[in-house]
């Protein structure tokens, strides 16, 4: 069964740091790019990062460039997004979704194959 866990949420203060990670199962994620995105209650999925399978190519959205980096380990078939200097936010949730070798121009939901259960990140003082 292809699945996505994401994994490392949870509650940090303004200006603190988070990791999150995407892990693959039943697949492997050389092939695939990674995007993450994030959903805040009542609002639509919005893209946040993506890299891409063939040359890891990076993209990020404007609101989180300089402070969250998208990497990918794949010989763990895990992709990390390391967010600094949060900002508050949340509860939100964060999903990774695997696609496509190459990262689309523009981030759309519907690029994507696979897509992770989420993972909730509040940035709360």
């Amino acid at each position: 069964q292809l699945q996505l866990v994401e994994s490392g949420g949870g509650l940090v203060q303004p200006g603190g740091s988070l990791r999150l990670s995407c892990a693959a199962s039943g697949f492997t994620l050389d092939y695939y790019a990674i995007g993450w995105f994030r959903q805040a209650p009542g609002k639509e999925r919005e893209g946040v990062s993506c890299i891409s399978s063939s040359d890891e190519s990076t993209y990020y959205a404007d609101s989180v460039k300089g402070r969250f980096t998208i990497s990918r380990d794949n010989a763990k078939s895990t992709v990390y997004l390391q967010m600094n200097s949060q900002k508050p936010e949340g509860p939100d949730v964060y999903y990774c979704a695997a696609g496509p070798p190459y990262c689309p121009l523009v981030a759309a939901t519907d690029w994507y194959d696979y897509w992770g259960q989420g993972t909730q990140v509040t940035v709360s003082s």
